[in-house]
């Protein structure tokens, strides 16, 4: 494991909240009681917060540009980013998208056949098997019958998303794209590509999250994933910050 994989395992849910309970009880053994209850007290209850829908899903939500009602002559071009792809689908025989990149195929989708734009799919991950950016245009054109124009296969990141796709964009000419991607993940991505030279018109996907209601307080798995999207942008975007600090050129 890289020491980037192990900071992002501590940094993120669910150990960076267990860790607080771990702490906490391991006082209580050694005999600081009172300090190990109050800290494992005090993670309990950071845990159950940020794993119900309610507040997850708020913060969430902060990360996300405004909705906007898309007309079709904003972009010239469709760009859908991956999220990751299973390599052996047993079902299929194959490679498959993973749940966020599917959604966001779905949605490119939708937008090419109501606009008739092409699309650039962007996802790398080929030295095991098969790139993402090859599985979504294979889902593309063979399931949803969308041809597919540009395909980036070497990218593991989004700042190579956007430095890989804007080059082949440029050669065709292309200077403004609708950016296919969660919305909670466009506010990172955008800029990635406007630093390029792009004009970038956030196409976001998952806006609407369902209704409050009662379960809405308790923690469940749907609100500690949404937390962990939460964090795992804001770790991206401290990293991105940093690295630009250090290479200001964004080399």
């Amino acid at each position: 494991m890289s020491w980037g994989g192990l900071a992002e395992g501590i940094l993120m849910p669910p150990l960076v909240l267990l860790l607080p309970i771990f702490l906490g009880v391991g006082l209580m053994r050694v005999g600081n009681k009172r300090q190990g209850f109050w800290l494992a007290g005090s993670g309990l209850a950071l845990f159950w917060i940020f794993s119900t829908p309610l507040v997850s899903g708020f913060l969430l939500h902060q990360l996300m540009p405004p909705y906007r009602n898309l007309q079709g002559n904003e972009a010239d071009a469709i760009v859908i980013l991956s999220a990751g792809k299973v390599q052996n689908r047993a079902e299929y025989g194959e490679a498959a998208p993973k749940i966020l990149t599917l959604e966001r195929i779905r949605y490119g989708a939708w937008l090419a056949r109501r606009w008739n734009k092409p699309i650039l799919v962007s996802g790398g991950g080929g030295r095991q098997g098969v790139s993402e950016g090859q599985v979504m245009k294979n889902v593309l054109e063979n399931e949803f019958g969308v041809p597919v124009r540009w395909v980036e296969t070497r990218s593991t990141t989004t700042r190579e998303n956007a430095l890989d796709s804007v080059s082949l964009l440029k050669n065709a000419g292309i200077t403004r794209i609708y950016l296919v991607s969660q919305a909670w993940h466009l506010n990172r991505a955008m800029p990635e590509f406007q630093r390029l030279g792009m004009t970038v018109i956030p196409a976001g996907t998952g806006y609407d999250e369902g209704a409050i209601s009662g379960f809405s307080f308790l923690p469940s798995a749907s609100g500690l994933q949404n937390f962990y999207y939460f964090c795992h942008e804001l770790v991206g975007r401290v990293w991105y910050f940093c690295l630009d600090r250090i290479k200001p050129n964004g080399s």
